[in-house]
């Protein structure tokens, strides 16, 4: 779980996203990020029970600056208004599927899969589907995935036409189409808040660790 304080501080900050404000309260920040540091940790321990390269992770691995880099963003707001952890095999910087968190007040989620990868890593991808078809159909298609990801795979991006070397017959266009290969689930400010949200969480991870293992696979 996450203290109250912590969301206050992101809410506060949302609505003060400046360098004076910030460092007024910075004694918040340090507060709230050693209770997200706190939560990782967790996360790391839980996760690495099913996952188990995982559990070699720091939490440093995984956590990301509140900085925001705005050198080609229009908006110049300094900070996130979130904090976010990836948990990748080979750390928050390494190519392959993982499980994202991201704590944000009102607009807090578990994630997880694969965003835009490299071309390279997206036609080894779009193969694995296209030769396994029948395991990805049983892996989106069963009941406690859908039942938690009720969006299904999502892609911020598709194709129009089928990529090269696929026709639009093939059975898994649809997916053959997509850019990005990820999953979603929710939580509300009083889920964070709640004794057992680490473990509603690492439900949640363990849930999509099929996809993540798909995944993983066709890039090895």
């Amino acid at each position: 779980m996450l203290k109250t304080s912590t969301l206050k501080f992101l809410k506060d900050l949302k609505k003060n996203n400046n360098r004076p404000w910030f460092e007024e309260h910075r004694k918040e920040y340090e507060a709230a990020k050693a209770d997200f540091y706190e939560l990782t940790e967790q996360l790391i321990k839980s996760i690495a029970g099913f996952d188990k390269p995982i559990g070699n992770l720091s939490v440093k691995d995984c956590i990301f600056r509140i900085n925001r880099d705005v050198r080609f963003s229009k908006d110049k707001s300094p900070y996130k208004s979130n904090m976010a952890a990836y948990f990748n095999r080979a750390g928050k910087k390494g190519n392959g599927a993982g499980y994202y968190l991201h704590i944000e007040s009102g607009n807090s989620f578990a994630g997880g899969g694969i965003w835009m990868p490299q071309p390279s890593d997206l036609a080894k991808i779009r193969q694995e589907i296209d030769y396994s078809f029948a395991d990805w159909g049983k892996l989106i298609g069963n009941a406690a995935f859908k039942r938690t990801f009720t969006r299904g795979i999502i892609s911020d991006d598709t194709l129009v036409r089928p990529p090269k070397g696929y026709e639009e017959t093939n059975p898994a266009i649809s997916y053959l189409k997509m850019k990005s290969f990820t999953v979603t689930q929710p939580f509300s400010d009083t889920d964070i808040q709640n004794k057992n949200f680490v473990k509603e969480v690492s439900k949640t991870f363990l849930t999509m660790q099929p996809l993540i293992n798909f995944i993983n696979t066709a890039l090895e």
